[in-house]
């Protein structure tokens, strides 16, 4: 059998059709994708101009024609018959990559965004490629894919072809400055008041996004920490009172509002509830809407109040100001890495271990965060901090996050493929590992209890938050300025040994009285540096949560 025998069936302009390869100039190739990009690649962008800032037609159509002309013109830039169908092909791919988490959770491709997905490791990855992704590939990759290795571009000799594209790129200017100036006024309100929406404009956004990351990050093997407070040394000790010991459990997604202990409507957090020894904060803000923003800054001195991605990155952290002072230090992690904040210090990855009652050849449980950790902890007279960077409640596949006795909320949503279920079955899964989150804070808790050769305490805070459909925002990422609360707002608690409280002059009353006020990420840096009684010209008293609590010790 041939191909002809095949195709015989079909009518003979059909037939003809397909055997046929037409030729097209490169410029109409380019204009042709700009305008497919636009219509097929961009519709949360349309839904939001249309249903959530209510743009009127003139309005639509100008940044119709804008986006398009922009999108060809930057197209004509790197376009030739040379490059055409290679470069347009990966933006086919990437675009429909973009498309379908943009349109699934509404997601906007900012360089924060991308920085994440950046740093996302092989099995978060894994875990947001499913079933779901089948159709957007097919119909905005495959098919104009095989439709654009059909074409033939056109030849010309050199001295046409650069009259041409110059005028072709000429005259896509001349149609973007067109349409703005045919909603001159709306347009800029536009880009005034609703700033975050050019991160929806595909493929601009991930475009302009990553060549951003990318000229942030210098080449080369990656540059050394500036280091910080390197003036730190700790307080001595009174005389026969034992080391500190602080662990500090780093959450994951969890979010203030499904916190049992800030007054939920369901009670997640029973195990905590049911101790008389901690202290809640209910109105905590988080720095950022992401893992690579918000673990790096609330490590950082200047964090949120003085935000500067650049110069937060660039330096050591609070665990190295720790080091500087004595305190040793360990990062054992079950996430995607410490995101440089414990560069050079100790750090253990979970995510080989192989217990068979935690993990399942993927993933671990976070309990596994506790196993051995007692072997590490042998006393050689120096304060200790460890890091516990959980998994928490890691979207979209939440159902994954926690053992089968946490499945309490039911019907639950046991799928990564968040769009097939209720918001019903989505909360109670995200609910159900917020338990199991509960479940290890005690268990941490109940570990320090026991500890003999130390004052011990504990901190736990999460990242930042989650949405879970509200306002057909799912998962997290929304730029800062225009985050939700339901991403913003985290849930953060401590505990105190009897030995620890009164080693720090710590008045938990006191504490928990002051609990209610506001606070942030930025304020666990001085706190924390409050607690092992480290001095360096870094510590802000005014920002640490325990001093107007401590009796006078400094």
């Amino acid at each position: 059998m041939v191909a002809s025998d095949i195709f015989h069936p079909l009518p003979p302009r059909a037939l003809a059709w397909l055997r046929a390869r037409p030729t097209v100039p490169t410029e109409v190739l380019a204009l042709l994708a700009s305008l497919f990009f636009t219509v097929a690649c961009n519709h949360e962008l349309w839904h939001t101009l249309v249903a959530d800032i209510h743009a009127d037609a003139r309005l639509l159509v100008a940044v119709f024609v804008f986006v398009t002309a922009l999108q060809a013109f930057l197209l004509g830039l790197v376009l030739s018959r040379w490059t055409a169908k290679p470069l347009l092909t990966v933006l086919f791919v990437a675009t429909a990559f973009a498309a379908h988490y943009i349109g699934s959770f509404k997601v906007y491709l900012d360089p924060d965004m991308i920085r994440n997905v950046l740093e996302t490791d092989p099995r978060e990855a894994g875990e947001l490629i499913g079933a779901g992704l089948v159709l957007p590939l097919l119909a905005l990759a495959v098919l104009p894919i095989a439709m654009l290795w059909r074409l033939r571009l056109r030849r010309r000799t050199l001295p046409r072809a650069l009259w041409i594209r110059l005028a072709f790129l000429v005259a896509m200017l001349v149609l973007a400055a067109a349409s703005a100036l045919f909603a001159f006024q709306d347009l800029s309100a536009l880009a005034r008041n609703h700033r975050e929406v050019r991160y929806l404009v595909t493929p601009s956004n991930y475009l302009v996004s990553l060549s951003k990351v990318l000229l942030s990050t210098p080449p080369g093997p990656t540059r050394p920490l500036l280091p910080i407070g390197e003036d730190a040394r700790e307080l001595p000790r009174a005389a026969g009172a034992r080391p500190r010991l602080l662990v500090f459990v780093l959450g994951e997604t969890v979010r203030a509002q499904n916190w049992g202990l800030n007054g939920y409507i369901r009670q997640t957090t029973p195990e905590l509830a049911a101790m008389q020894d901690i202290v809640n904060f209910p109105d905590v803000e988080s720095c950022g809407t992401s893992t690579a923003v918000s673990v790096p800054c609330m490590f950082s001195p200047y964090g949120r109040h003085d935000y500067d991605a650049k110069k937060i990155r660039s330096h050591q952290s609070l665990l190295h100001v720790l080091q500087h002072a004595g305190v040793q230090v360990l990062w054992r992690d079950n996430q995607s890495g410490c995101k440089r904040v414990c560069d050079g210090l100790a750090f253990e990855s979970m995510a080989d271990a192989t217990d068979p009652a935690l993990c399942n050849g993927n993933r671990c449980f976070d309990e596994i965060l506790l196993s051995g950790l007692q072997a590490r902890l042998a006393p050689d007279g120096r304060d200790r901090i460890v890091v516990l960077h959980m998994l928490g409640n890691h979207g979209p596949a939440y159902y994954q996050r926690y053992p089968p006795a946490f499945r309490h909320f039911t019907p639950a949503c046991d799928t990564e493929q968040l769009g097939n279920c209720s918001r019903r079955e989505i909360v109670n899964s995200y609910d159900n590992a917020v338990l199991y989150a509960d479940h290890v804070l005690a268990r941490t808790i109940d570990l320090l209890r026991n500890q003999a050769d130390y004052d011990t305490a504990l901190i736990y805070v999460s990242d930042h938050g989650e949405s879970l459909g509200e306002n057909r925002l799912y998962l997290h990422g929304v730029p800062r300025a225009i985050a939700p609360s339901q991403q913003t707002r985290v849930p953060m608690v401590m505990w105190f040994s009897p030995g620890f409280a009164r080693q720090e002059g710590l008045d938990l009353e006191c504490m928990r009285h002051i609990a209610d006020e506001p606070a942030s990420h930025d304020n666990l840096f001085p706190t924390i540096l409050g607690m092992f009684q480290v001095q360096t010209g870094i510590y802000d008293p005014k920002s640490d949560l325990l001093r107007r609590c401590e009796h006078a010790l400094r």
